[in-house]
């Protein structure tokens, strides 16, 4: 496998059930009043799990030593989203939890498979999701009605179920294009989503890297 952006890190971890304060940067000093005034970047996800990120990696390896000025997300932040909620204050958050964990405890999981690869406006590389596009369709617009039942206010975009894999830099406008033509033949195993992913993406805004970490997930029934 080539020198990618980070390890193939484990998807099936819980957080703990604290961590809303961790995401909003509201741990210590400042308690209640900083908690109010506090927000994160919240959407909630699937997430693929090891072997089929492996597979995924060991894929893009000639990419990621042909391309090494893109901006390659890390392997462990892997992700397909379902619904992005953007900016909301922490306190907000909790209001999703025991309506999203009695979501995910009725619902089998849906049975997916990452496949060849493509791009937005020649900037962003993705992986396609192939498998029960039905049912993950049905999926989102569960968890959208969720979102909207707990009053929280968000902009539903049409779901076009992708995995986001990197994004280019302004001046190297065809990196995007050839290692999207390189992933046109992958075709990854079938996996099954184990657990439904509340992530936050306040992590390293700036210049760096995003980065994402789960406020909390929940097992899919029959997982």
């Amino acid at each position: 496998m080539g020198e990618g952006p980070g390890r193939v890190a484990r998807s099936d971890g819980r957080a703990g059930a604290g961590e809303v304060g961790e995401v909003g940067g509201t741990d210590g000093v400042g308690g209640d009043e900083q908690a109010r005034s506090a927000t994160v970047r919240v959407f909630i996800a699937l997430a693929p799990p090891d072997d089929a990120k492996g597979e995924l990696a060991e894929a893009l390896g000639p990419a990621y030593e042909a391309y090494p000025r893109m901006r390659w997300n890390r392997i462990e932040d892997w992700h397909i989203t379902l619904a992005f909620l953007g900016e909301l204050p922490v306190a907000t958050v909790p209001l999703l939890r025991a309506p999203l964990a009695d979501l995910a405890a009725s619902r089998r999981p849906v049975e997916l498979a990452l496949r060849g690869g493509g791009h937005f406006d020649d900037r962003v590389l993705w992986s396609g999701i192939d498998g029960d596009l039905e049912g993950l369709h049905g999926l989102a617009t569960e968890v959208r009605a969720v979102v909207g039942e707990c009053g929280i206010p968000f902009e539903g975009r049409p779901l076009r179920p992708h995995l986001t894999l990197a994004r280019a830099r302004r001046d190297d406008p065809s990196s995007v294009l050839e290692a999207a033509a390189g992933l046109a033949g992958f075709s990854g195993r079938r996996w099954r989503a184990a657990r439904l992913h509340l992530v936050g993406s306040d992590f390293g805004r700036g210049p760096g890297p995003i980065r994402y970490r789960d406020v909390e997930s929940w097992p899919f029934g029959g997982a």
